[in-house]
């Protein structure tokens, strides 16, 4: 589950991350509410206006801004409200901008002792353990500097059974060529940062940059945080964080049928039993010349009005040419899909593109005979090699 700047701040402070003080608002007025009483409270007299969206390179496109004067807040607050950023992470379609965080100005004019870097925290799946990333170089596209300067690139893992230790830490602030109070409080900066990510089960902590004061405290500028849904049970907090406005329709629909469901490009539209089949299965799409529109696992246990829903939500999306249904009745029996495809196309109507179904296993003779007698327009199949035919034949 994916956060805003301002949420995942909200983690990183409750476990002791320094962050610089800031306010959410949804208005230019409330904008100058928050800069007055942020200047009241830390004496600040510049603010960062930033869009709230789920997505990077917002500054390069537009929706961070500094103000230096009150007026500047209201101005910027104005102009970035409402607008449809768009980011190299956004697409060309953008995002809407519906809230901002107001927040205390950390950069100040004409200082030379300020630093930026990078870190993250996340888990090295290939290893089986966190690893915290982190550089010198922070502020800008890391991508480009791992391609460009990979030795600036530093690694450190950490061993489950014991976790940071305080020379890693040390051997952290030390390898950004920290020295006096900076150096203790990037230390301390890092030893909150990973039990802030332990804590809170996340994927992801990405602070870009990571800020050093001219009077060398250290803060976190920016953060994009990344909690495991699997979690938050754990979390009952965290749970009501999640913006859905951000996130695609279609995925949020698939969401309440408990279809696992990821919204990809391509042109077949896909729906399967299994990660593993469905993984297969997106493989002979693309042997086959096409591309998945999708990622669709209706699980083991999914029944007709499932599969409807997952065929209701392929069919929402105007790039497909054609429809895959690949199914291994192992656990869940195949005339309940047939069921769910019967149940759909009658209910929806016309259905333009063609329907590839391959239904093998529990009752297939079954979802054979029910599709058959159903009247559908239909290609049945019984290889993943005649599904691919059929595919091809299709797009």
């Amino acid at each position: 589950m994916n956060l805003h700047e301002y949420q995942g701040k909200q983690i990183l402070k409750e476990f002791g991350v320094s962050v610089p003080d800031g306010v959410v608002v949804e208005s230019p007025e409330a904008a100058i509410e928050a800069a007055k009483q942020i200047q009241t409270k830390t004496g600040a007299g510049t603010w960062a206006v930033k869009a709230q969206i789920h997505a990077g390179g917002r500054g390069k496109g537009g929706g961070v801004k500094i103000a230096g004067e009150m007026d500047q807040v209201f101005d910027y607050a104005r102009e970035i409200l409402g607008m449809n950023l768009v980011t190299h992470q956004t697409g060309p379609a953008g995002k809407l901008v519906n809230k901002l965080l107001i927040e205390q100005g950390i950069y100040y004019p004409g200082e030379s002792e300020v630093a930026e870097f990078y870190m993250s925290v996340l888990l090295d799946r290939a290893k089986g353990r966190n690893i915290i990333v982190y550089s010198t170089e922070g502020g800008m596209d890391i991508e480009a500097v791992a391609e460009k300067t990979p030795w600036l690139i530093f690694r450190e893992e950490i061993d489950p059974s014991v976790g940071l230790r305080d020379f890693q830490a040390r051997r952290i602030a030390f390898n950004l060529k920290l020295e006096g109070k900076a150096y203790k409080e990037m230390v301390k900066f890092v030893r909150a940062l990973y039990v802030a990510y332990e804590n809170s089960d996340a994927s992801l902590f990405e602070i870009n940059p990571v800020f050093k004061t001219s009077d060398n405290l250290i803060l976190a500028a920016d953060a994009k945080v990344v909690l495991d849904d699997n979690s938050l049970y754990r979390h009952p907090g965290y749970a009501g964080m999640r913006d859905i406005s951000e996130e695609d329709p279609a995925e949020v629909e698939a969401g309440r049928y408990d279809l696992n469901f990821i919204k990809l490009d391509g042109n077949v539209g896909c729906m399967v039993n299994g990660a593993g089949l469905a993984m297969a299965t997106m493989d002979i799409i693309k042997l086959s010349g096409g591309d998945p529109a999708n990622f669709l696992d209706v699980g083991g246990t999914a029944n007709a009005s499932t599969v409807e829903a997952g065929f209701r939500i392929i069919l929402k999306d105007p790039g497909v040419k054609a429809i895959l249904v690949n199914i291994f009745g192992g656990i869940v029996r195949c005339d309940r899909v047939a069921r769910g495809i019967i149940d759909a196309c009658k209910s929806i109507g016309s259905i333009d593109v063609p329907v590839i179904v391959r239904l093998q296993g529990t009752n297939a003779e079954e979802a054979k005979q029910l599709i058959d007698e159903s009247g559908l327009q239909v290609y049945p199949a019984i290889t993943l090699k005649e599904s691919a035919e059929l595919v091809r034949k299709a797009v």
